[in-house]
C-alpha cells in the first residue's frame, strides 16, 4: 500500500521534530550537570579556603599571644623605657581583642595585624637591646656612682662649709643683701632639642635656675656665672671661657649670662655648647655670682 503523500510529510516533521526536542532536552541535561559541578567546585573550594583563612588566623593569634607574654615578661626600673613598656603592652592587648572580633575572610585586616605584629616585634627587639644595655651599664656604674655619691657628698659639705662663711660675711652680705637661687637643675639636650640621658646623643647642656626675691640686694645688671664639672671632675670649657673674681681668687667658668635684677624673683637659664663630646657618668654643675656659690645639681649621662 503507497503511503500518503501528505502523511509521509507529517511523520517525517514529527520525527524532526522530535529528535530536536531530544536534542534540547539532552543539551540541558547537561548544562544542568555541568552547572552542578561547578556550583559544587565552587562551595568546594570556598569551604577550603576558609578553613585555610581561620587556620592562617589561629596562627596570627597564637603570634600575638605568644607576643604579648614575651611584652610581659620584660621589665626595668628605667623610668622612661618602662612608660614606653606599658605602652606597647597596651596597643599588643588591643591588637589581641581587635583580632579576636575580626573574621578571619577579612584578609585586608588580617594583613595589616601581620604588619603591626611585625613592628611590635621589632619595637620589643629594641626594648631588649635596651635593657641589655642598661644592665651592663649599671653593673660597671655601681663602683662609679658609689664614689660619686662620696665625692657629691663632700661637695655638698664643702658647699655648706663655704655657704656658712658667705653668711659670716660682714656688710650686706651679713646683712642678708646677697642675692640666692632655688631651683637649680642641669639637663642634656640633643640636636633634637629635648632632653636626654644618653651620652652619644648630647650637644648642649643647660641649667635653670630662679633667682630669688631680695629687696636688699644692690638693684641692676648681675651676672651669674657656671661651672659644669665632668665625671672626672673636670672644668668643661668652650671657646668662650670667662673668668671671675671670687673671694679675691679668680676662678674659670664654663658659661655665663647677665640678667636685669630688680629685687623680684627671676627664672633665668645658661646652656653650655660647642663641647666636643661628652662620656657617661655623673656631671656637676656649681652655680656663682661674684658674691656667692648660688648652689649645685647633678645630672646623669648613660
Amino acid at each position: 500500500m503507497t503511503e500518503d503523500p501528505l502523511e509521509r510529510l507529517d511523520r517525517e516533521a514529527n520525527e524532526k521534530k522530535n529528535s530536536g526536542l531530544k536534542k534540547t532536552m539532552h543539551l540541558m541535561i547537561a548544562l544542568v550537570v555541568a552547572l552542578a559541578a561547578l556550583l559544587a567546585y565552587i562551595w568546594i573550594s570556598k569551604a577550603l579556603l576558609v578553613r585555610d583563612l581561620n587556620s592562617e588566623k589561629e596562627d596570627l593569634t597564637a603570634q600575638i599571644v605568644t607576643l604579648q607574654s614575651d611584652y610581659d615578661a620584660l621589665s626595668t626600673e628605667n623610668i622612661q623605657i618602662s612608660s614606653q613598656l606599658d605602652s606597647s603592652r597596651e596597643e599588643v592587648a588591643q591588637l589581641v581583642e581587635r583580632i579576636k572580633k575580626t573574621d578571619a575572610t577579612n584578609r585586608a585586616k588580617m594583613r595589616q595585624y601581620e604588619k603591626e605584629l611585625g613592628t611590635l616585634r621589632t619595637i620589643m627587639k629594641s626594648y631588649i637591646l635596651q635593657i641589655d644595655s642598661l644592665n651592663t651599664l649599671n653593673q660597671k656604674l655601681t663602683a662609679d656612682a658609689v664614689a660619686a655619691r662620696r665625692e657629691a657628698a663632700e661637695s655638698r659639705r664643702a658647699n655648706e662649709e663655704l655657704s656658712q662663711r658667705v653668711e659670716n660675711l660682714s656688710g650686706q652680705v651679713a646683712a642678708g643683701a646677697v642675692v640666692k637661687a632655688r631651683g637649680i637643675r642641669i639637663e642634656a639636650y640633643g640636636a633634637n632639642d629635648r632632653p636626654t640621658d644618653r651620652s652619644s646623643r648630647v650637644v648642649r647642656m643647660l641649667t635653670t635656675l630662679s633667682l630669688v626675691e631680695n629687696d636688699l640686694a644692690p638693684k641692676g645688671p648681675m651676672r651669674v656665672y657656671i661651672r659644669v664639672k665632668d665625671p672626672d671632675g673636670i672644668l668643661l670649657t668652650n671657646g668662650t671661657q670667662v673668668s671671675f673674681s671670687f673671694q679675691d681668687s679668680m676662678m674659670s667658668a664654663s658659661a655665663s649670662r647677665e640678667v636685669d635684677y630688680e629685687g623680684k624673683e627671676i627664672d633665668m637659664s645658661i646652656y653650655l655648647n660647642d663641647i666636643p663630646s661628652y662620656s657617661k657618668g655623673i656631671y656637676t654643675v656649681e652655680v656663682y655670682t661674684r658674691q656667692a656659690l648660688l648652689g649645685t645639681a647633678e645630672v646623669l649621662l648613660r
